[in-house]
């Protein structure tokens, strides 16, 4: 049964690892060639003005992506998959970080990359354990007593699961307004909240910032609903 769950477990390891790998890939091909990354995605999107700067940065843009390309081997290679799961988490963190701050419609996919990252982590547990800031056995050489077992791998995963499972509903009601990914994605439904409308032409039509445009629509919802109690 152990030697079962331990072969599933690691088919899917190799699925989220091969998955990375393209992803990674794709991404630092893109920046390598000297695109900007996620061409489909508006320029004044607030998340749009980010890629706008980061394709401006020069040889930095340049440098991400070759990077990008590196972990993507790693994560290919068996041999070094560890080191770059290792690489890949603080990326992956830095990522979700942007999706949250800016409101972006992936944050979803996102934060289920990051849980599949710990997932990798948690798997190696028994070879980075040393590194971490914890209290470990004073031997020399340090000896592994005892190899993580397969019940906390799949505790964790399940976990993993139904952390991912409040995320997908929490996102539906974590955010009133959220200028989505294209103008027309941001106007569906405005028509009965014309403070919305406002809020999407603040976005896509005047470029502001996302945290100017938020203040705008808060202001007008407030005075929209005085006006309605008059």
């Amino acid at each position: 049964m152990k030697q079962s769950l331990t072969s599933g477990l690691r088919g899917l390891l190799f699925f989220v690892a091969s998955h990375w790998q393209r992803a990674f890939f794709r991404a630092g091909y893109v920046k390598i060639m000297g695109e900007r990354f996620a061409e489909g995605l508006p320029h004044n999107n607030p998340l749009g003005h980010y890629f706008d700067a980061l394709y401006l940065t020069g040889y930095y843009y340049t440098f991400i992506g070759i990077a990008q390309i590196i972990i993507a081997i790693l994560l290919l290679i068996p041999r070094t998959s560890l080191l770059g799961a290792l690489m890949y988490f603080p990326i992956i963190i830095n990522i979700c970080v942007l999706a949250y701050a800016t409101r972006f419609d992936g944050t979803r996919l996102v934060t289920m990359m990051v849980l599949a990252s710990l997932f990798l982590l948690i798997w190696d547990y028994d070879r980075i354990k040393y590194i971490l800031p914890f209290k470990q056995p004073k031997t020399n050489p340090p000896v592994i007593k005892k190899t993580l077992g397969v019940r906390l791998r799949i505790i964790f995963f399940g976990g993993c699961v139904a952390v991912l499972a409040i995320i997908i509903v929490g996102t539906f009601y974590l955010y009133e307004i959220t200028p989505g990914n294209s103008e027309e994605e941001c106007r569906n439904g405005c028509a009965a909240r014309p403070a919305a409308c406002d809020f999407c032409d603040c976005i896509y039509k005047e470029g502001k910032p996302l945290d100017s445009c938020l203040v705008e629509y808060t202001e007008q919802k407030i005075l929209g609903n005085k006006n309605n109690s008059y």
